[in-house]
């Protein structure tokens, strides 16, 4: 799920973690530390001579008071908030998205959703990917404990344990994430559209 006009922005140069955007629209100092370490209300838009516009996306899901509250290791919210603005997330079932899309948030906006071939995006980025067991970037209602555990590499994420707390296999992982940036997306996604406040689609892409 995506701001509704990046389309163009993400087929020309891929899917880029806040970070990974932030660096290539050249944005240094303490406007990148603001952008990547606190809370963001609201969607923010930045500016660059040769790429044009983007929109950095909002925490809205994140309470600053309970993210302070649940995090372990020693995070502060500074980490958890650079740990976040450093990965390109997916959801890995189609209801967390459609959930988040009906958010009160999110609902009367239009959306990009975008769909990819999980398989070949693991063929080319396997090393590169973290999973976690959780909304990481939620604390809405009862938020869990997260930290320097909640990312884990495919090899060393604790999946049967999820599995078995959660009595199936379908709700082990939460977040698929791929570090840094995945280029190339366009080889990966099967389907963009526009979700248009109602539930109206516009499509975009179709592989």
């Amino acid at each position: 799920m995506a701001h509704h006009g990046a389309w163009d922005n993400i087929a020309q140069n891929g899917l880029l973690s806040t970070e990974a955007l932030i660096d290539k629209f050249e944005i240094t100092g303490a406007e990148k530390s603001s952008l990547t370490e606190q809370r963001r209300a609201e969607s923010v838009p930045i500016q660059h001579d040769s790429f044009g516009i983007a929109v950095i996306r909002d925490n809205k899901p994140m309470s600053e008071s309970a993210l302070s509250r649940c995090l372990t290791d020693g995070m502060t919210p500074t980490d958890w908030y650079r740990t976040l603005n450093g990965l390109v997330f997916f959801w890995v079932r189609r209801e967390r998205l459609d959930r988040l899309l009906a958010a009160r948030a999110y609902r009367e906006t239009p959306h990009l959703v975008i769909e990819l071939d999980t398989a070949k995006l693991l063929d080319a980025h396997a090393a590169n990917v973290l999973l976690s067991p959780i909304n990481s970037g939620s604390t809405a209602y009862n938020p869990v404990p997260r930290g320097a555990e909640t990312f884990s590499s495919i090899e060393q994420f604790p999946y049967e344990y999820w599995r078995r707390k959660r009595g199936n296999r379908r709700n082990a992982v939460v977040e698929l994430t791929v570090q840094y940036a995945v280029p190339h997306a366009i080889d990966f996604i099967t389907s963009a559209e526009i979700v248009h406040p109602g539930g109206k689609t516009e499509p975009l892409h179709s592989a």
